[in-house]
């Protein structure tokens, strides 16, 4: 865990490949994290989903064939918005510059487009999948409700995954494996559960929480984390077959 006074980099997120090592790897599929610039509480930072789009995506790409882009880092997250730092785009914008990225891999070569969504609130991107067909851009929205309820099962993750919102059990272990620099302490005492978010769209996140946490953030851990990370990647499998072109698989 960080000192709360200091603020390390996040290493090791933005992919290092020249030219050169595109032209060899040829992959045949892309892979975009999408996250979001917005609250976690008092001990996640606000690139959270950031983060964990993007350490998903790299570890998919160490087990698949696939060329990794850099993250979108600021998306839909207008339910946080009444707290301090949450930055948003719309959902048209966001719309927009997915579809202009698969427009120009296209136009590279690369006809398939995976989309690594680390924030619950981007709805659009369901949308943007469905009308890829016959667009000339293969696409499809990783990781899905089943991924991630194998992944959390492998775990051993307690919370139900309605409970496990946000800042909660799933989100911190990621981190507290992949980048406990970036934990602050004070996760270990700020669970809060609000099941009952029935009016969630129409009045955002304060008014089902004060801290921004609704989870069970005390019951994460470094292994859970590792554990969840490598059940998205035996996941992924099952994407790279669908996705990949004749002659690639």
């Amino acid at each position: 865990m960080s000192d709360p006074g200091i603020q390390p980099p996040v290493t090791g997120l933005l992919p290092r490949d020249t030219t050169e090592d595109a032209r060899e790897r040829q992959a045949p599929i892309a892979v975009l994290p999408i996250g979001s610039f917005e609250q976690h509480g008092a001990f996640l930072p606000l690139t959270t989903d950031t983060v964990v789009a993007c350490t998903i995506a790299r570890e998919l790409a160490a087990a698949h064939p696939v060329q990794v882009l850099p993250p979108v880092t600021v998306s839909c997250s207008h339910e946080h918005a009444e707290w301090p730092g949450t930055v948003s785009i719309s959902a048209t914008t966001l719309y927009a510059v997915v579809r202009d990225i698969a427009d120009s891999l296209r136009r590279s070569g690369i006809g398939s487009l995976i989309l690594v969504n680390g924030h619950g609130g981007n709805y659009v991107l369901r949308n943007i999948v469905q009308e890829s067909a016959g667009s000339g851009t293969r696409m499809a929205l990783f990781p899905g409700t089943a991924d991630w309820n194998a992944a959390r099962t492998r775990a051993g993750v307690q919370t139900p995954s309605h409970s496990d919102m946000h800042a909660g059990e799933v989100e911190t272990s990621i981190l507290l494996h992949a980048h406990p620099e970036l934990v602050r302490p004070g996760f270990e005492t700020s669970d809060f559960l609000a099941d009952d978010r029935k009016h969630l769209l129409t009045l955002g996140m304060p008014a089902y929480t004060k801290s921004g946490v609704i989870g069970r953030p005390s019951l994460a851990s470094a292994d859970k984390g590792k554990e969840l990370l490598a059940g998205l990647v035996d996941s992924f499998g099952e994407y790279v077959s669908l996705l990949a072109p004749q002659g690639t698989r």
